[in-house]
């Protein structure tokens, strides 16, 4: 008998699809596992071994005109700086002069102040009735941790955080227009801070930007131009804001939804990392890759032409049942296994320590107080954004 059914459609722009795309990623993986977009002109690549497989093949599958869809499309140049937008050997230059200031001894130096602004958090809400996990505390918690590091004021760091929330929000059906003419990062919203760090240094990652010395590629000795800075101050207030805020939200509806497993966590918080590490794989906040393909390449018998985009559907791959067993089953119990929540590769989450940590102490400090929750799903509100999928609005009930 020959099916009728319609052939599976992605469209990364289709609210409906985003509310819950794993039932057409499945289809993608089972009938389609190279996909073509016509309307976006895009393909789609989805199972575990091909995500995984050009996450490591830079050379085919670049990243030097971006690495989201419409930014590749709008053939911009890129804004020094923003090593997630270049190849070797620029990216592994400018990622190592990151690497330098972002160690893990810094990071596990910032985990009290990362739970003291839980606990200034979270205190308050004390007897409440409920809270909300992004507004109250996924928003709040990388915020002021970020802020911290680059030496931004308190009080300055919301308004910059709107303007991340701004920038990202899509309008349905429509590829967004991106424009880089500013560079990685607003003037206006940072350039203040870089003009007092130069006369007044501190014990920050600005102060350490602003005096990092390094071979350049053509073996100058130099430190960064401003336009750099930029650059990596945009990059890490945007990647660092927005991806652990939809993680600890997901964290939220997640324990919501398997209240034994949550309080087992209650009861052991030795439990949370596994548990983290299955929110990242189940529902990860940066769930799409793309990338330029520079050669022919073949995939499930197909070729995809010189001069197309690729986009690396590394959530769907998290629930490849070729990868991880019965991988639509949530358990914080799973052996662990490696998801691609974070990409592979040379573009592997520099900021992946710092997110873990962020969200455990959230999570620790949460069930410490609140050991159950139910989400207000009536209230809830999905964000809508080409790069991150999680929530805008997520308040939950208390008991």
């Amino acid at each position: 008998m020959v099916s009728t059914a319609p052939a599976p459609y992605y469209d990364p722009y289709d609210f409906e699809i985003d509310a819950d795309p794993y039932p057409v990623w499945k289809r993608l993986r089972d009938e389609a596992p190279l996909y073509y977009n016509e309307r976006y002109d895009f393909y789609a690549i989805s199972r575990y071994d091909d995500v995984e497989r050009a996450s490591v093949e830079w050379q085919t599958y670049s990243s030097a005109k971006g690495s989201v869809l419409e930014i590749i499309k709008a053939e911009m140049e890129m804004p020094p700086g923003l090593f997630i937008f270049e190849d070797p050997p620029d990216h592994d230059l400018h990622r190592g002069i990151m690497s330098r200031v972002f160690t893990p001894r810094r990071m596990a130096a910032i985990e009290p102040q990362v739970r003291d602004y839980a606990a200034r958090t979270l205190d308050p809400l004390i007897g409440k009735g409920g809270f909300d996990f992004i507004l109250d505390l996924g928003t709040e918690i990388p915020m002021r941790t970020i802020g911290m590091l680059l030496g931004i004021p308190e009080e300055d760091q919301q308004a910059i955080r709107n303007n991340i929330d701004e920038g990202l929000r899509l309008e349905e059906g429509v590829m967004p227009e991106v424009d880089f003419s500013q560079g990685g990062a607003v003037d206006s919203d940072y350039g203040a801070y870089i003009d007092w760090r130069v006369d007044h240094p501190s014990d920050d990652l600005m102060t350490e930007l602003l005096n990092a010395e390094f071979t350049d590629t053509d073996g100058t000795v130099r430190t960064l131009t401003r336009d750099e800075i930029l650059g990596y101050i945009g990059l890490l207030s945007g990647a660092g804001n927005e991806t652990t805020t939809r993680l600890i939200g997901w964290a939220g509806k997640l324990l919501a939804e398997y209240p034994e497993q949550r309080a087992e966590m209650a009861a052991d918080p030795s439990l949370i990392p596994a548990a983290i590490e299955e929110c990242l794989r189940y529902e990860p906040p940066s769930p799409v890759q793309s990338r330029y393909v520079t050669q022919d390449v073949e995939h499930h018998g197909q070729t995809v032409p010189a001069g197309s985009v690729m986009v690396l559907l590394n959530a769907s791959a998290n629930r490849d049942e070729r990868a991880f067993d019965d991988p639509d089953r949530f358990d914080i119990h799973r052996k662990a296994q490696r998801h691609l929540s974070f990409g592979y590769g040379l573009h592997f989450c520099l900021g992946a320590h710092l997110a873990r940590l962020e969200a455990r102490v959230a999570l620790e400090e949460v069930l410490k107080r609140f050991p159950e929750w139910e989400v207000d799903t009536a209230n809830a509100v999905q964000a809508r954004t080409s790069t991150v999928r999680g929530w805008e609005k997520l308040p939950v009930l208390l008991p």
